[in-house]
């Protein structure tokens, strides 16, 4: 839910309508937080639906690459997972691609529009007997 780097960070799980905040956190990379408490970090799960307030942003890496996309929706993705040391949390966007959260730039506003549906297999047995 959240990447390897917040570990050592007071988390909480993301809720549908929540306002986030893109920032860095002590541990050098970035993640969401919620305006009330920056200091705690706010974790998705993958195949969230999050939309964003201006285009998203992201630092520019290279003198090549654009710090802008040209859009204001994604969905929380997972990557990377077969390298723990590795950073996982991402967006994927609407034409497919994807950017890793820890290049977001600062500040930027986020809502969290929908969780993902929990599949049938997920499920405990008592919630079965209602499916």
């Amino acid at each position: 839910m959240c990447d390897y780097s917040l570990h050592n960070v007071r988390t909480r799980p993301a809720k549908v309508g929540d306002k986030l905040t893109t920032r860095r956190f002590n541990s050098g990379t970035r993640g969401f937080s919620a305006p009330e408490d920056m200091s705690v970090a706010v974790c998705v799960l993958p195949g969230t639906e999050l939309s964003f307030r201006e285009e998203v942003m992201r630092v520019r890496v290279f003198p090549w690459t654009r710090n802008i996309t040209t859009h204001k929706t994604a969905i929380f993705r997972q990557i990377n997972q077969d390298n723990p040391i590795a950073h996982h949390d991402a967006l994927e966007f609407p034409d497919g691609q994807i950017l890793l959260l820890t290049f977001l730039q600062e500040g930027q506003k986020a809502t969290v529009l929908q969780l993902p549906a929990a599949t049938v297999s997920t499920l405990a047995p008592q919630q079965l007997a209602n499916v």
